[in-house]
């Protein structure tokens, strides 16, 4: 994790959190491939099955999982910057019950300890990490199961935390459907 200022980003965190766990399963004889890292944001709130979902892909045998979220409150935001955020969640699910989603959030993503070893961890970005790790989970041939089930609250980040995250994205489209 070094060349890259991280100064004041999550990414540190989550790879020292990952790899604590992975080496205490580790001196316990737990092998990487039995361990399963879920991941949310400290602005986010689970629902009560998210882990039993986290759980079930894991014993399904997938090396990561990609869940989804819903934004938590709306407030100082117009009807149709909702609008347009939801239509980008709609319009997979227009694709019916086989269509699978195109998100990636570290709000709502679980990865096998192997596969995240594998995948070199959360790569050293400013943001879009959780994209990171999961693009090199397949480039890697691992499996990444995208579900809608059990999505993750998470705030509006009106002001957003990190230049090029959610937060900056829901600026950006609040921008482009507002005129603004």
């Amino acid at each position: 994790m070094s060349g890259v200022d991280l100064l004041g980003v999550v990414v540190p965190a989550r790879h020292r959190g990952a790899l604590a766990l992975l080496a205490r399963a580790a001196r316990a004889w737990v092998p990487a491939d039995r361990v399963w890292l879920a991941s949310t944001d400290a602005d986010s709130r689970v629902p009560v099955d998210w882990l039993a979902v986290q759980r079930t892909a894991a014993e399904s045998g997938v090396d990561a999982l990609a869940g989804t979220v819903v934004v938590d409150d709306w407030t100082g935001f117009t009807p149709e910057a909702v609008a347009a955020f939801t239509a980008g969640y709609d319009a997979w699910r227009a694709g019916g019950p086989g269509a699978v989603h195109p998100h990636v959030h570290g709000a709502n993503l679980g990865v096998r300890g192997s596969a995240y070893l594998r995948a070199g961890g959360f790569p050293p970005l400013v943001v879009s990490e959780d994209h990171g790790l999961v693009g090199a989970v397949l480039l890697g041939g691992g499996t990444v199961l995208r579900t809608p089930a059990s999505p993750v609250r998470t705030s509006s980040r009106r002001v957003a935390r990190a230049r090029g995250g959610l937060g900056t994205d829901l600026q950006r489209l609040s921008a482009r459907v507002d005129g603004g």
